[in-house]
């Protein structure tokens, strides 16, 4: 079952409501998805702890409805 970029926006969103998101079908099969996110939430925290925090945003969807998603995450320029 493939999840749609809409739903994984706004799966983000929910999660860290300042996230600027920007979400890529990379086959056009709703299962691999290219994800820029940024959040001030992410400031101070460490790549793997920003990954972490999108991953905890999907609430368990990897690996089950998405297959593979690609993260870009950054706190927002000063």
């Amino acid at each position: 079952m493939a999840m749609d970029a809409a739903e994984i926006e706004q799966l983000i969103r929910a999660a860290l409501p300042d996230a600027q998101v920007n979400i890529e079908d990379l086959r056009g099969d709703g299962d691999h998805y290219a994800a820029q996110v940024v959040s001030a939430a992410f400031k101070g925290r460490s790549r793997v702890q920003q990954h972490q925090m999108v991953y905890q945003a999907l609430q368990g969807r990897m690996g089950g409805q998405l297959h593979a998603l690609a993260l870009q995450t950054s706190a927002p320029a000063d």
